[in-house]
């Protein structure tokens, strides 16, 4: 009878709903309907593109200006570490800058303190944010504007190498650093030779190395080794460079006559030490 009613048309309609399921597992059943309103959806041509085309569904996924970048990590400027180079006559020092918190690394000769305050002012500092006063080494020409600068920046402490802390006059007691130590983010580093307490310091980020006078420059931007007339243990000198060299540091300060050195730091040393 059912096939009396319904006619072929109506049979097909029945087998293709009797096959069905809902998404969430009920089951369904057949409702007879015209046979024009179940046809397929006709299949896409060239002219209808296919669903999973992203052009299909959303056309700005084809339109470089709507996509955004990926996220990075926000740089945290307030802790990098900013640098001066102060030229004090014939010897080089150094104020460093980190957040709010300043570092002198070694003072020159005496009255040095205005071109010191100079170089701080440079960065957007000045006395009250000195911290640190590092002496790399015992020599009169690194060491004599301590006074200078321990009379404006009265909450500095004063570091040196235990090897030379007790030559050093100073109007507060000094604190002996070596190998292992931190002053200001900066690694120090024991680099003797040219004095018994020589030390250096490296900031990993910067990749700066401040090292006193256990490098030296002539001026044009390359670098050499400790001058030996003031050097009075030059193996060990030169062991000191070799040290240097393997940290792969990216801008070398020293304690006299030239700006700081960019070019090729890491061969520079290296090559320094291989010549000995």
């Amino acid at each position: 009878m059912l096939l009396t009613d319904l006619g072929a048309a109506g049979l097909g309609v029945v087998i293709l709903g009797s096959c069905g399921g809902s998404s969430d597992g009920a089951s369904s059943r057949a409702v007879a309907t015209d046979p024009a309103e179940t046809d397929p959806p006709p299949s896409p041509t060239a002219a209808e593109p296919l669903a999973t085309d992203p052009a299909a569904t959303d056309p700005a996924a084809t339109d470089p200006a709507s996509i955004e970048p990926p996220a990075t990590e926000p740089v945290d400027s307030a802790n990098t570490l900013r640098w001066n180079h102060v030229g004090i006559d014939f010897v080089s020092a150094f104020v460093l800058l980190r957040g709010t918190e300043a570092a002198i690394i070694d003072t020159g000769i005496p009255g040095s303190g205005p071109l010191l305050l100079d170089g701080l002012a440079a960065l957007g500092a000045d006395w009250s944010n000195v911290r640190h006063v590092v002496l790399t080494h015992r020599h009169g020409d690194h060491v004599g504007g301590l006074g200078d600068v321990l009379a404006e920046a009265t909450a500095a402490t004063v570091y040196a190498g235990a090897g030379d802390i007790g030559s050093i006059e100073s109007s507060q007691p000094l604190v002996s650093i070596g190998e292992g130590d931190e002053v200001l983010g900066l690694g120090v580093l024991d680099t003797p030779g040219h004095t018994p307490g020589s030390i250096s310091l490296f900031d990993t980020e910067t990749g700066l190395l401040v090292a006193g006078d256990a490098i030296t420059g002539d001026g044009a931007g390359s670098l050499l080794g400790p001058n030996p007339d003031f050097t009075p243990d030059m193996d060990t000198a030169l062991a000191s460079v070799a040290k240097l060299a393997t940290l792969g540091a990216r801008v070398a300060a020293f304690g006299h006559v030239g700006p700081p050195v960019e070019n090729d730091v890491k061969a520079q040393l290296a090559a320094i030490a291989a010549a000995t």
